[in-house]
């Protein structure tokens, strides 16, 4: 073994006892019953050998031939086995997933009482349920009523139903939609004893759920327009998953046997292309496609009172009527019908109009208002980056605050703080993310201040923090102490060899300067093996806009060696309080420490003026040193800036602007839930490449890294 792999394994080992204490520590009851289930699989062969086959199976499967025959002992020792070699892993799996998500929320004692109370009421409430309707000529109660079963699959559902009350919205509505889903589904359309376990559990323990975990309900004025739109695409998805079900698994549940009311395989494949893209179409609020649902459930209605008319005036005139399947065919057309009620219910949650209006009313504010509501208001040190081009306007219908945006993989990313009067940002944010909802966009706001999370905040939205911003006080700025060894060293060295600091507007210049400009950007750009990025990091284009500053460093021959350019923050009232810095170019065989020198003239430049401070900017995925990241996200964009950095030097770069002692104030994205990070992250990366498709993107790094 080599000492590379022998020092390996201590680590391996260490990770292990750490994952084994931390089951032992969090999760005792989930890992304890887990590891007895397949001890007693191991150990009584029934990991290999079916345990309904054993002659033991009645002596420890529950039922209601058990209770009735005195084995109330069932109840202890069904939970622990499969009826069959490879139901263990659905049952264990599902159990250690269930049951340990509800111990991580709820704590041992209380998922304990809840896992185990829910697993004897489910079973206690079903058999006493089929008790009472065996005698009721109901041939399906009467079949149920004499099986056993086993398993801990009811008392795992009611824990994690229970658990969900814990969760925000809208991942609890979620949780609980899919697992209603499943157990309509099973009861309906399957019907075994496990899946009347299964109705039970989640019947008494999702209304529970609140009072169990000890939670009160906030007033509410009813579902929100995502809620809306998650109930019926449920609905719509439990209704379709049923017709599969009934094909690829029949069944004679307690409405009939499937066989005889099952579509075809070609009605299928229609039902399965109509859908789809129809759920696609209600998950984003599209008007076009609740009013496709609205006509296939009113179809499927229709077409059960037809069916209901026709059977009421065969029985009426005497005429034989086969009522094979009929029951089944009715419960399922009254689900379409309930699916079509919660749609009309729901209309109002669907509003987003088809891509070809959104495109016609697409036009809206431009740049000048936005310059003119920024100067008027003030904004943070990124917001003269919402006046640049591509960027769309969102406005408040007063005309008095806005956010800039960029549309990207059905993502509205909003740049920046609200730009809008004291006291009204909250409410902007509202409004922008209405408008998002009403035209199928998820919203989010990129590079947000500490201001705008605290709103986000009250919307329930999440956040993490994607960068940082460098702030330089400039009051009473000297470049004095050892601090600043390298900033005066930079200023000395070109005081001797006769560099000259400008500060001025780039699109005034002679063309002679604006060559070497120019020049220098494109050696900075060949240098790259990535292309130029966007939407925060502005180019020469930006620099040419009479609004901003840029400085030049330029020898007695007339030779540019460096160049920078500053961005105006405004304060209010017209002023600009300070500057920020985003174009950075260097000559690669100039004066070596030229940015020292450009950033630090600027600052006694701009003092001079009576600016208040200067933005050093923040580089993205970049922050200062500290703890680990703790949550998934932030781990998730360690990693990607370090996977980034070799291509443009991200972190290089927040520690080279260390060296002028800024204040560290962070950066972060705000956004409604953990669900949209997929598509925000593609939109992000098109927001900052809008040119670059990803499978360019792709041969780019994989080029990058060959060489």
């Amino acid at each position: 073994m080599t000492e590379a792999g022998a020092a390996a394994l201590p680590a391996g080992g260490g990770r292990i006892r750490g994952m084994i204490a931390v089951l032992r520590r969090r999760l005792p009851f989930t890992s304890g019953v887990t590891l007895a289930m397949l001890v007693l699989a191991v150990a009584t062969g029934a990991l290999w050998n079916a345990a309904e086959d054993r002659a033991a199976y009645p002596f420890i499967a529950y039922g209601l031939p058990s209770l009735e025959e005195g084995r109330w002992w069932t109840m202890l020792t069904g939970p622990f086995f499969a009826v069959i070699p490879w139901y263990y892993l659905p049952m264990v799996g599902s159990f250690a997933l269930f049951a340990g998500f509800a111990e991580w929320q709820l704590g041992t004692r209380r998922a304990m009482a809840v896992t185990i109370g829910g697993q004897f009421a489910a079973v206690l409430v079903s058999t006493q349920f089929l008790a009472l309707c065996r005698n009721s000529g109901w041939l399906w109660a009467e079949r149920v009523a004499g099986s056993l079963d086993v398993g801990f699959s009811g008392g795992a559902l009611a824990a994690v139903a229970v658990a969900s009350a814990t969760l925000r919205p809208p991942w609890k509505l979620r949780l609980r939609a899919g697992l209603c889903v499943y157990a309509g589904v099973a009861i309906v359309y399957v019907g075994t004893l496990a899946d009347l376990v299964h109705f039970f559990a989640l019947l008494l323990a999702i209304p529970l759920g609140n009072k169990l975990v000890g939670t009160r309900r906030a007033a509410s004025a009813g579902p929100n327009p995502r809620e809306w739109r998650l109930l019926v695409v449920a609905g719509l998805l439990l209704l379709t998953i049923a017709e599969f079900v009934m094909v690829l698994v029949p069944g004679d549940g307690p409405f009939g046997s499937t066989e005889g009311v099952t579509l075809s395989a070609p009605e299928l494949a229609v039902l399965a292309i109509v859908v789809v893209p129809m759920i696609n179409g209600l998950r984003k609020g599209s008007r076009v496609a609740w009013r496709w649902a609205v006509a296939l459930s009113a179809f499927v209605t229709l077409q059960g009172l037809v069916v209901v008319t026709f059977a009421g005036l065969a029985d009426l005139f005497g005429a034989d009527y086969d009522t094979d399947g009929l029951a089944l065919f009715f419960v399922d057309n009254l689900l379409w019908t309930v699916e079509l009620v919660v749609l009309i219910a729901a209309q109002h949650a669907f509003r987003v109009p088809s891509r070809r209006r959104l495109r016609r009313h697409a036009q809206g504010p431009g740049p000048a208002l936005a310059r003119t509501l920024l100067g008027r208001h003030g904004g943070s040190t990124l917001s003269w980056m919402t006046t640049w081009p591509r960027n769309t306007y969102f406005v408040r219908a007063d005309g008095r605050s806005y956010l800039a945006y960029r549309r990207h993989a059905g993502v509205a990313v909003a740049l920046g703080d609200p730009i809008a009067p004291d006291g009204t940002a909250a409410a902007t944010v509202t409004e922008f993310t209405a408008m998002c909802e009403n035209s199928g966009l998820v919203p989010c706001v990129f590079s947000a201040t500490e201001a705008t999370v605290a709103a986000t905040r009250e919307l329930g939205w999440q956040h993490v923090q994607v960068a940082e911003d460098n702030v330089l006080d400039l009051d009473g700025l000297e470049f004095r102490g050892k601090a600043w060894q390298d900033v005066r060293s930079a200023l000395n060295k070109a005081a001797k060899q006769d560099i000259d600091f400008r500060l001025v507007r780039l699109a005034d210049q002679p063309e002679p300067i604006l060559a070497q400009v120019r020049a220098l950007s494109e050696e900075w750009m060949a240098d790259k093996a990535m292309p130029e990025m966007g939407f925060t990091l502005g180019g020469l284009d930006e620099a040419m806009d009479p609004a901003t500053r840029v400085g030049l460093a330029v020898d007695a021959e007339g030779t540019v060696h460096g160049v920078t350019s500053w961005l105006p923050v405004y304060t209010g009232a017209g002023k600009v309080g300070g500057w920020t810095l985003d174009v950075m170019r260097r000559s690669a065989h100039g004066f070596r420490p030229v940015m020292e020198f450009l950033i630090a003239s600027a600052c006694l430049a701009f003092r001079d003026e009576g600016a208040r401070f200067v933005s050093l900017s923040g580089a993205p995925l970049a922050r200062s040193g500290g703890d680990a990241p703790g949550r998934v996200v932030d781990r998730a964009l360690e990693s990607l800036g370090r996977v980034m950095e070799p291509y443009y030097g991200f972190r290089s770069l927040h520690a080279f602007k260390a060296k002028f002692q800024p204040r560290h104030v962070p950066l972060y994205l705000a956004f409604r839930d953990e669900a949209d990070l997929p598509r925000i992250g593609l939109a992000l990366g098109r927001a900052y490449l809008p040119d670059v498709r990803l499978r360019e993107l792709a041969k780019l790094v994989s080029s990058s890294r060959g060489r």
